[in-house]
């Protein structure tokens, strides 16, 4: 099994704009992805808002720099995560598919393989 990181992406001010029924609605998609997925999902979270993000960057003089805010600024925010495992990119897909932000115009959702290494040395 595979380890597959789905990231969902949307714009924060229409996530802010939801009605309580809207909300509702996308709670009980996550309770029915959830569901589907059962023992595949490793991990998880709804992030806060990218305005509480920090960004650290290194510069070429080799100083760090601290900045508030997420890495770039764009409407479309990454709001939350799944790790799952899935025999394959295929089926990682059909779970992704059953995420309730692909129902909303104004989400993605992108599905990346993650890269696993052994931390021990050889």
């Amino acid at each position: 099994m595979a380890k597959y990181l789905v990231l969902i992406y949307g714009d924060e001010q229409a996530w802010d704009g939801r009605t309580p029924d809207e909300l509702s609605a996308n709670h009980a998609g996550h309770r029915s992805f959830a569901s589907a997925a059962g023992a595949r999902i490793v991990g998880g979270e709804e992030l806060e808002a990218s305005s509480t993000a920090t960004t650290l960057r290194r510069g070429s003089n080799g100083g760090l720099t601290v900045t508030d805010g997420p890495f770039l600024e764009t409407k479309e925010v990454l709001g939350g995560f799944y790790l799952l495992t899935a025999d394959d990119l295929d089926e990682a897909i059909a779970l992704a598919q059953r995420l309730p932000e692909l129902s909303t115009a104004h989400s993605a959702v992108e599905v990346r393989p993650v890269v696993e290494r052994s931390m021990s040395s050889s």
